[in-house]
């Protein structure tokens, strides 16, 4: 499926899968979407924003309060450019803000004011993931009509096996066409 002439924004949280977020966002404008990034502060500490700027020709906005060049309110202004919000990957803590209406970052208060279908992959240790607020967190946001892939069970950045690695690029780019098919 084709995604030309759709937006899609790619959150980036600070999981260490942030380094898988620079060839998801190539494959969405493989497939013919406009990527716009936006990041959380803790997801700069382990992708640069600058590898995104590059990719897709656009700055990265992270800073709510950042002064930009054009006047705009940057998460009214980007909600309302997303065809689909896509958050991967999406930390424990960014997924406890969403389910609990905190938004206190450029993302989250983005993803409050979108009408844009959001698509969540959650990243993060196998204890963490299995967490039952973290658990009780993904049900209600499912409940509220988020929708989530994986993440799925792999080696962890600790070493161990388990559920909590995010899910393959192309599993996530195939539930963004599934969302955005017909749309």
């Amino acid at each position: 499926m084709s995604l030309e002439g759709k937006t899609v924004v790619l959150g980036v949280t600070g999981s260490i899968a942030a380094y898988k977020a620079p060839p998801l966002a190539r494959k969405l404008q493989s497939k013919g979407a406009e990527v716009i990034v936006v990041m959380t502060e803790a997801g700069t500490k382990l992708v640069d924003p600058l590898t995104f700027r590059s990719l897709t020709g656009r700055a990265v906005p992270v800073d709510m309060f950042e002064p930009s060049t054009d006047w705009q309110i940057e998460h009214i202004s980007l909600s309302e450019k997303a065809d689909l919000f896509l958050i991967a990957p999406a930390t424990a803590n960014t997924i406890g803000k969403m389910a609990n209406g905190i938004a206190d970052n450029l993302l989250t208060c983005a993803v409050m004011a979108t009408k844009a279908p959001v698509l969540i992959a959650p990243a993060m240790n196998v204890n963490m993931y299995e967490n039952p607020i973290v658990q009780e967190n993904i049900k209600r946001l499912e409940e509220l009509g988020y929708t989530f892939v994986g993440p799925k069970v792999g080696r962890l950045a600790t070493g161990i096996e388990g559920k909590g690695p995010l899910a393959d690029v192309d599993d996530i780019l195939a539930k963004a066409e599934e969302l955005l098919k017909g749309r």
